[in-house]
């Protein structure tokens, strides 16, 4: 190996036995944002299950913990649902969300503790007392983890793989795959919702390869992060490699 090629990695920092062979890259549908809830759904189902059984026949006691849990699971699932239906990119929008969710719940603190100062409004509340068997909590899991596996399989038959000289694209049930040149790959990374990268610190992340005129666009890369610090890694140690000589 040539003197020079020893000295490019010892002045670059890389350590190429450091680095992955290749990296995938795989874009997520948003219905994947949606365990958080999952999660509380199977929490809720399993204490509906301990209090209650499975037997549909048996009736749920609207007691003040089985209201209690079914609220906090329609809390959550609508804060799921605002986060796949909208963006906020930036910290003033989330700001300005978490501000009018502390108006809701304070206004809704008011109208609890003081029912007279707005009656009619206090005995709509009041009479809201949602609750829900187990089954109805264990159908939603499943609904939800047989979406989860359906994506997870779907995602097989769609990704990129970066190697430190080539960009591949992998699709189709007969594994069809394009090529494309890394050395000159440039990546630009955006965190399009603060939230989502909360969640899964998903992103995303925009390929231009130096043979394409067209930008290869992956929403909701997962870790993105990491990813992207990675294959800038892998793309900085290929610059510096030095050819052996035939001698």
């Amino acid at each position: 190996m040539s003197e020079e090629k020893s000295l490019s990695d010892a002045a670059s920092g890389n350590d190429d036995n450091s680095l992955p062979k290749s990296i995938y890259l795989v874009s997520y549908p948003k219905i994947v944002f949606m365990y958080p809830t999952v999660i509380v759904a199977a929490i809720v189902a399993i204490w509906m299950h301990i209090n209650y059984g499975l037997n549909p026949e048996n009736p749920v006691v609207a007691d003040s913990t089985s209201v209690f849990l079914a609220t906090a699971f329609l809390a959550v699932f609508t804060l799921n649902m605002v986060v796949i239906s909208f963006d906020f990119p930036r910290t003033t929008s989330l700001t300005l969300f978490f501000f009018a969710i502390a108006i809701v719940l304070g206004g809704y603190m008011l109208l609890a503790n003081f029912p007279n100062v707005l009656p009619a409004i206090s005995s709509i509340f009041s009479g809201i007392q949602p609750v829900a068997n187990a089954q109805f909590y264990y159908t939603l899991v499943l609904i939800f983890l047989m979406l989860f596996i359906l994506v997870k399989v779907g995602v097989q038959f769609d990704y990129w793989e970066v190697r430190p000289n080539e960009l591949l694209h992998h699709h189709g049930f007969l594994s069809d795959m394009e090529r494309f040149s890394a050395p000159s790959l440039r990546i630009d990374k955006e965190i399009n919702d603060l939230f989502e990268y909360m969640l899964l610190g998903s992103g995303r992340l925009i390929l231009h390869p130096s043979n394409e005129r067209r930008a290869i666009v992956l929403e909701n890369v997962f870790f993105i992060g990491n990813k992207e610090k990675t294959i800038t890694r892998m793309l900085g140690a290929l610059q510096v490699q030095v050819r052996e000589d035939s001698n």
